[in-house]
C-alpha cells in the first residue's frame, strides 16, 4: 500500500536509522532505513535527528508583545511589583491578544513544537477576555498546534475578590486546567488559596496547574500542602507546580521529605531554567521519582526581554543550567521537552512508533546531544502528517 509520505534515513533519537512511512495524520510504519514502502511524496532525511514534535508546557500566549515595537523592560523586583507593571503595561496596548498570540503561536511551531499548555489570565480587571481570546487562538492554529489553557488567578484569588467566580466561569467556558499562584506570597492564604483551587478542580474534572515562586522552607512546606491535597482529591498525575524554586534553596532533610511527598503524589515541576534565585535540582528530583519538565515561559513580555520559544533552545539552557555534560544528560534534558511535558499534558498517539500521530520535527543534527548542543536551525516540522515548516 502506498504511503503519503516518507521520511527517509532519519536518526531516531536512540540511534536507529530508519524509514518512517505516513498515511493521513498516522505513523503507519517505523522501519529498518531503506525498507519503506512507495510513497506519493518522499523527504531525504539523510541521517538527520527526527524526533516527535516539542511540547511546550508552560506559555503565556496572552502576554507576549510579539508584534509591537520593543517595549522596554519595567523594573520591579518582587512579584507583586512585577504584576502592577504588567498591569499597567497592559492597558497601554493596541495590538490584541488575537494577534500578538498568533504571531508567536507560528514562531514556536516553525521551531517544531507541536502542543502547548498556556496560562492564560483571568482576574477582575480583564475578566475572561483573554480565555476568549485563546479559545479563538486554538481553533484557528489547531492545523500548527494544540493548545491547552489554564485558567490563572495571577492578581491573585483572595487579594483580588471576585476571581474565585471568574476562575469558575472560565472552566465552563472552555479553560481545561485549574491555576493558582504564591498561596502565602500573594494571597496570604495557603489554606484558603488551595481550597478553592482544588476544590474547582474537583468540580469540573479537571487537573492543576500552580505558580509557586515561595522561596525556601515556606515554598517547600507549600509543595507539601499541594502533594497532600492531591493524593486526597485523587488527582495523582493530574497536578504539576511551576517553577518551585524553594527546591533548589532548602537543607538536604527537607529537601528529601517534600520530594517524596512529590513523588508520591505524582506532582509534576516545570522549569524554565533561569530563575531569580535559585533552580529545582533536575537529577535529584529524577532519582527521587519526580517528573521534571520545562517550558518557555514568559517570552518577550512584561515579566522578560527573552525568549523566542524555540524548546531546543531551551532544553540546552536547562541543560547548561544544570551542569548536563554527559550524553545521557543532555539527552534527559531533550526529553524535558518532548516526552515528559507529553505525559504530564496527557497526549495520546505521541511517539515515534506505528500508530502514532504523526506531529513531528527533523533536525539537522545526528544525535540528541549534538542538537541539544547546537541548537540548529532548518528544521522540517510535520503537523497531522503535512509539512508546516522546512
Amino acid at each position: 500500500m502506498q504511503a503519503d509520505l516518507v521520511i527517509a534515513g532519519a536518526t531516531t533519537p536512540d540511534g536507529q536509522r530508519v524509514d518512517i512511512a505516513i498515511t493521513g495524520e498516522t505513523i503507519a510504519s517505523v522501519a529498518e532505513a531503506g525498507s519503506a514502502p512507495p510513497a506519493a511524496r518522499r523527504i531525504e532525511a539523510a541521517g538527520k535527528l527526527v524526533s516527535p514534535s516539542f511540547v511546550e508546557g508552560h506559555i503565556h500566549l496572552d502576554k507576549t508583545l510579539i508584534g509591537l515595537p520593543f517595549i522596554p523592560h519595567i523594573p520591579g523586583d518582587t512579584v507583586a511589583k512585577r504584576i502592577a507593571a504588567e498591569k499597567h503595561l497592559r492597558r497601554t496596548l493596541t495590538m490584541p491578544v488575537e494577534e500578538r498570540g498568533g504571531r508567536l503561536i507560528e514562531q514556536v511551531a516553525a521551531f517544531g513544537t507541536g502542543s502547548i499548555r498556556s496560562h492564560v489570565d483571568i482576574d477582575t480587571e480583564i475578566g475572561l477576555k483573554g480565555l476568549h481570546a485563546l479559545l479563538a487562538l486554538r481553533e484557528r492554529y489547531r492545523h500548527l498546534v494544540d493548545i491547552e489553557i489554564v485558567a490563572f488567578p495571577q492578581s491573585g484569588i483572595f487579594k483580588d475578590p471576585g476571581t474565585a467566580d471568574l476562575l469558575d466561569a472560565a472552566m465552563r467556558e472552555g479553560a481545561d486546567l485549574v491555576g493558582g499562584l504564591d498561596p502565602a506570597g500573594i494571597d496570604d492564604d495557603v489554606t484558603g488559596h488551595l481550597d478553592t483551587v482544588f476544590d474547582l478542580a474537583e468540580k469540573h474534572g479537571a487537573g492543576v496547574d500552580i505558580h509557586l515562586h515561595d522561596p525556601g522552607p515556606l515554598g517547600a512546606f507549600e509543595l507539601r500542602q499541594i502533594a497532600d491535597r492531591t493524593r486526597a482529591s485523587g488527582l495523582e498525575g493530574r497536578v504539576n507546580v511551576s517553577h518551585a524554586f524553594a527546591l533548589g534553596m532548602i537543607d538536604p532533610a527537607e529537601f528529601a521529605r517534600t520530594a517524596k511527598a512529590l513523588a508520591e503524589s505524582r506532582v509534576a515541576i516545570m522549569t524554565n531554567g533561569p530563575g531569580p534565585v535559585a533552580m529545582p535540582p533536575v537529577k535529584r528530583l529524577k532519582a527521587e521519582g519526580v517528573t521534571v519538565f520545562a517550558g518557555s515561559d514568559n517570552i518577550r513580555d512584561a515579566w522578560s526581554p527573552y525568549g523566542d520559544g524555540d524548546l531546543l533552545r531551551r532544553a540546552m539552557i536547562v541543560g547548561y543550567r544544570q551542569d548536563f555534560n554527559a550524553d545521557e544528560d543532555v539527552a534527559h534534558a531533550f526529553q524535558m521537552v518532548t516526552a515528559l511535558p507529553a505525559a504530564v499534558l496527557g497526549l495520546e498517539g505521541y511517539g515515534l512508533a506505528p500508530g502514532c500521530r504523526a506531529d513531528l520535527v527533523l533536525i539537522p543534527a545526528g544525535s540528541v546531544p549534538e542538537a541539544v548542543a547546537g541548537v540548529p536551525g532548518g528544521r522540517t516540522v510535520l503537523k497531522r502528517g503535512k509539512v508546516i515548516a522546512g
